[in-house]
């Protein structure tokens, strides 16, 4: 049994704000910056070139990539053989959370009620914990500040188990239809197929944490991938929404299995800047 000190999570959540939203992972830089070669559009290819050199300017800065700096969703997988000591988990994400956006001068966008909205809670708390039960002896944490522009426009989806894998995905290009330009596209889209109501839109928002050069380890679900690529880069939507034929970047996909009588479908939209970072305790 390993004991690790929950003022260790508190720290490394703290670095892992700033590190995200300062810093997009190098494999989704990487696709942003060959887009501009794809697109035809010229005031596309301008608006690239533009989100390119804004990429730059955040590192050599070290300033966020975006102003919206997110809510902070936390993934923890807590291994089986880790005692947390020094507290309580749940308050001490907070706390990380609270001092990466404090210290980084990062904004906070939370507002205590939901519907009032007549208090921002000052700090970007309380975060979105997803937490899970591993193997082991370590804990891996993920912090992926969302932007809610994008967040905005993702959907839930329940189909019924005759829906055909053409269907899933008009379905998913349907999202991106009706979204346009209000997500800041090129985006990267998470779909979750399977599970539930809830597990769908976990496994969608998993999917926009997987490295975007990675792709499903199932060849049909490779295959809907690229198809749903295709379908939403076929709208003509365009970089920022001025036309053109780079819309997404990335297509990931999520499965899990689900009731006979069901097929939920969730798509959560990234924008340009889908951030996430993780370390490993």
């Amino acid at each position: 049994m390993r004991e690790l000190s929950v003022t260790k999570i508190t720290e490394t959540i703290r670095g892992l704000c700033i590190e995200a939203n300062q810093i997009l992972p190098e494999s989704l830089a990487a696709l942003l910056r060959e887009s501009p070669k794809k697109e035809q559009n010229l005031l596309g290819k301008e608006v690239l070139c533009d989100l390119c050199r804004n990429l730059e300017a955040a590192r050599e800065l070290n300033v966020p990539i975006c102003q919206d700096t997110g809510m902070a969703v936390v993934f923890i997988e807590l291994g089986q053989d880790v005692h947390l000591v020094d507290g309580n988990l749940a308050e001490a994400v907070n706390r990380g959370v609270a001092a990466g956006y404090l210290e980084g001068y990062l904004r906070c966008s939370v507002v205590e009620d939901p519907v009032r909205r007549d208090r921002n809670t000052g700090d970007n708390t309380p975060a979105i914990l997803h937490l899970s039960l591993v193997p082991g002896e370590q804990v891996k944490i993920t912090v992926a500040p969302k932007g809610f522009g994008s967040e905005n426009m993702s959907a839930v989806k329940m189909l019924t188990p005759s829906a055909t894998p053409e269907r899933i995905v008009a379905e998913v290009a349907e999202v991106l239809r009706l979204a346009g330009g209000n997500p800041c596209p090129p985006v990267v889209v998470g779909v979750g197929i399977g599970g539930d109501f809830e597990l769908a839109a976990l496994l969608a928002k998993k999917a926009l944490c997987r490295d975007v050069s990675l792709r499903h380890p199932d060849p049909f679900y490779q295959e809907m991938e690229r198809q749903m690529l295709d379908a939403v880069n076929a709208l003509g939507i365009g970089p920022q929404g001025f036309g053109g034929r780079v819309t997404a970047l990335a297509v990931n996909i999520e499965t899990y299995p689900t009731h006979i009588a069901g097929l939920p479908l969730a798509v959560n939209v990234g924008c340009h800047v889908t951030r996430h970072a993780e370390r490993v305790l």
